[in-house]
């Protein structure tokens, strides 16, 4: 850990106050410009990262811990995430990585003193895995591997896998349905479930990395049992029409039987992260997860024949299209923009070139998302339908090659992320100055006086309004990404080929993959 940050955000000229000052587009790139000759050097960059994420932990601590989110505009506090801390557990492994000991142990005394068995509120069994369960035993794996050095304290890092245990015996019940396909909103005090008759895929396919290593960790196989069958009904998805191209199913799968209710296929919001964890459990570990590689490619290639369209406007962009019954739905999200991080890192696991250069057709899509807009950040969802653009965005659409939908930005990663898996399998410099360009945008719209708030309309002036809610994934995943691109090379960084040591999950807590 360095004692003290070489250049702070202050010095560059990027804080902004409670309202972040507004600037057409042509300023926001004179900003850039100057962001990036002030802090000429990866290391400033980083640096500039770290005193980000220190702002928003400080009022994060200041106004809402032990809380599970900060509203950083009325600096008041929200419990979204059943009130058991979310941002201060997202935000463990990138304080980590940062070096930063004072938040790491404020951090693991607060985990050792939640009780997981109480709340008041439904639980979504998929955004406890990938929040919580994943942020301490992404913590363990660091704190008893590369970053062994920073806490002295050995039994507050044994706490978090004991409390990650504690956390799975309370969630577990959620399987206990007549295929082991979960439910997903459950009620962890009467033991009840929200009655849904079905489950979604992305949620039903992404526990398996999260639940496997626990009982990798632990010895105890039931964790990664339980997964498991969940997840063999996505590997063997029936009935057959209900995968209309090798690799691609239905986004929703029946509780009671596992079959899946619907051939509608997208890599959007409710089915992405089934895709990305197929080719990440590979990683994790080839020998026991080359079936869950072999769906991945091809879904892989599936999507890159069926799904890839490019907007009439500007025909070198590549988007991802929806598909259900015949139909074409030409509209993307913000979330989708993993995307092309997940080509990137299956293509230099595989060494297939194709799917590296796939992906980085997507990554450039995404990035078109960004610099288009008057605040220098991406859309929540848009569209490229000619026959659907807006009247007041003809203009826009011509130009820019979609139409905005939603100009929410609610502080996502995704398109960031796509960039660092760009930066770190290509080494190309431009993926890591899209990453500086990105995070002085956010800085300059977002920013409050204690934190960062999400903001209404990526495409006006200020962002338009400020949301007052500020993601605990703030924490774990723009300010980790934004971070690492700028870092020195450490055994947590994706590496090119099959050299990875740590795999990221959906939330992007690193976990070391498993050596057989």
């Amino acid at each position: 850990m360095r004692a003290t940050l070489s250049l702070s955000l202050a010095a560059l000229g990027l804080v902004g106050s409670a309202t972040a000052y507004p600037h057409a587009y042509q300023d926001t790139e004179a900003v850039l410009s100057t962001a990036s000759s002030q802090a000429s050097t990866s290391q400033e960059k980083a640096d500039a990262v770290k005193e980000a994420f220190q702002h928003a932990w400080d009022g994060y601590v200041k106004y809402a811990f032990p809380h599970d989110e900060l509203h950083p505009v009325s600096n008041g506090y929200g419990d979204s995430r059943n009130g058991w801390g979310a941002s201060a557990v997202d935000a463990l492994s990138t304080a980590i990585i940062m070096g930063n000991t004072d938040a790491v142990n404020t951090i693991l005394e607060h985990i050792a003193k939640i009780d997981y068995s109480q709340t008041s509120d439904q639980v979504s069994l998929f955004e406890t895995t990938i929040r919580y369960l994943a942020g301490m035993l992404s913590g363990y794996d660091l704190l008893t591997g590369p970053a062994s050095s920073l806490v002295k304290d050995s039994d507050l890092i044994d706490t978090l896998l004991t409390q990650s245990k504690n956390l799975a015996d309370v969630l577990k019940f959620a399987f206990d349905t007549p295929s082991g396909v979960p439910y997903n909103g459950i009620n962890i005090t009467s033991q009840g479930n929200d009655g849904s008759s079905t489950n979604g895929l992305a949620v039903t396919g992404t526990l398996v990395l999260e639940w496997t290593r626990l009982s990798d960790l632990t010895g105890d196989q039931e964790y990664a049992e339980l997964s498991q069958k969940a997840e063999s009904y996505l590997l063997n998805p029936k009935p057959a029409s209900n995968e209309p191209f090798p690799g691609l199913v239905g986004s929703h799968i029946s509780i009671d039987n596992g079959e899946f209710t619907d051939a509608s296929v997208t890599w959007n919001g409710g089915d992405d992260s089934f895709y990305e964890y197929l080719i990440k459990m590979y990683v994790y570990d080839p020998k026991r997860f080359k079936t869950y590689k072999d769906r991945w490619v091809l879904a892989a290639e599936s999507t890159q024949k069926h799904l890839a369209a490019h907007p009439s406007s500007r025909p070198e962009l590549t988007f991802l299209s929806s598909y259900n019954n015949g139909n074409y739905d030409l509209s993307s999200q913000h979330l989708t923009c993993f995307d092309g991080g997940s080509f990137i890192l299956g293509g230099t696991v595989l060494d297939r070139q194709d799917f590296i250069d796939f992906g980085l057709e997507l990554v450039h899509g995404c990035e078109a998302t960004y610099n288009s807009t008057l605040t220098g950040i991406g859309p929540d969802s848009w569209g490229w339908d000619p026959s659907k653009v807006p009247s007041d965005q003809k203009a826009f659409y011509q130009k820019a090659g979609f139409y905005i939908n939603s100009g929410y930005y609610v502080l996502r990663p995704e398109v960031i992320e796509s960039f660092y898996y760009a930066y770190r399998v290509t080494g190309d410099s431009t993926y890591q100055d899209w990453i500086w360009n990105a995070f002085v945008s956010i800085n300059a719209t977002c920013r409050t006086d204690s934190g960062f708030a999400a903001v209404t309309n990526v495409n006006a002036a200020n962002g338009g309004s400020k949301d007052d809610n500020q993601e605990s994934f703030l924490f774990a995943e723009v300010m980790k990404y934004s971070y690492l691109a700028h870092a020195e090379d450490a055994e947590w960084q994706v590496q090119a080929g099959d050299k990875n040591t740590f795999v990221f999950n959906t939330e992007a807590h690193p976990m070391r993959v498993k050596h057989t």
